[in-house]
């Protein structure tokens, strides 16, 4: 099969209650992690590069590696995996239009930090483009507090969504999807300690009940498992205080108009977690195949629970 775009995939997760994982990739091992999971619960997919993420590993070696997933899941499965290839955070047309050109399903613009009238300027003439080319695009409005890559918005210039504009503002750009901000946050520090971390259902039901049917996206939606950030600091790491996003309540979410979850800093952690306790177990290792491999096989696992736990989209590919 080859690339697909994300609106059969949102069409039946709307329906069915469930949403696609949306995964941050940036090396082979992550990639093979991630659709060795997938190929396994039989689950669609989203691939999705930032732009930090394409600089660091180059656009075609991401593309290839992609390609090599697809192939393997139709040689090793005997089916066709649905794979969308996603640009997260796109921060200007320009970028846009590059991962559109260079064979990207769907691509999203991020101009929430601009004013409402910029935003919708500059997400419509992504969406012209996109759609000219067959491409989707996902658009943002509100402001998510943290960092991640490129991304860096401080608690006090983070918003939440206002339901009264989403309908407007769909309307007028033609966007496929729209990231919506309830109370996720990028990054590992998420909340703060002893604080009780607490979705605004509220804001995505008002939302939900303005535009039936459209598909609702989440950033800042990894959950920082706690294993992974206790493995971490056992083994020569400092993350006092990480705390992500409740799992029961992003699969709340997904019951409801959410169909993408975007997931990143959990990778990171099982990935990083693994190589650490690795090193501090084989001091006198040196090949990296050693630690990569199971550092492969935490991602697998940490994506297989997600898939099934948290997503609810196991057996729907």
């Amino acid at each position: 099969m080859a690339i697909v775009t994300t609106t059969e995939m949102f069409k039946k997760a709307y329906e069915g209650g469930y949403a696609i994982g949306a995964f941050n990739v940036n090396n082979m091992e992550i990639i093979q992690g991630i659709t060795e999971a997938a190929i396994e619960q039989r689950a669609p997919l989203i691939l999705q590069v930032s732009k930090g993420a394409r600089a660091y590993a180059k656009h075609v070696y991401l593309m290839k590696l992609i390609e090599a997933a697809i192939e393997d899941a139709e040689q090793s499965a005997g089916f066709d995996l649905p794979i969308c290839v996603h640009l997260d955070h796109g921060d200007s047309f320009e970028l846009c239009k590059s991962c559109i050109d260079g064979g990207f399903s769907s691509v999203m613009i991020d101009a929430s930090g601009k004013p409402f009238e910029e935003n919708i300027a500059i997400t419509k003439q992504v969406v012209e483009y996109a759609h000219d080319h067959g491409v989707v695009v996902e658009a943002e409005l509100g402001t998510l507090a943290g960092i991640e890559d490129e991304v860096n918005v401080s608690a006090e210039d983070s918003s939440y969504t206002r339901p009264e504009d989403v309908q407007e503002f769909v309307e007028r750009t033609g966007c496929d999807s729209l990231a919506i901000a309830i109370g996720t946050s990028h990054g590992a520090y998420k909340f703060k300690p002893g604080t009780k971390p607490q979705l605004r259902f509220d804001i995505l039901e008002d939302v939900q009940r303005r535009l039936p049917g459209f598909p609702i996206v989440l950033h800042g939606s990894s959950s920082v498992p706690q294993e992974f950030v206790n493995m971490i600091n056992a083994n020569g790491g400092n993350m006092p205080g990480a705390i992500g996003v409740p799992e029961d309540q992003l699969r709340q979410a997904a019951r409801m108009a959410v169909c993408k979850i975007n997931i990143d800093s959990d990778l990171r952690l099982a990935m990083t977690a693994t190589i650490r306790k690795y090193f501090n177990e084989h001091p006198d290792h040196f090949d990296p195949r050693q630690y990569l491999k199971p550092a492969r096989a935490a991602i697998k696992d940490m994506v297989a629970h997600k898939l099934i736990n948290v997503l609810g989209c196991n057996g729907k590919a």
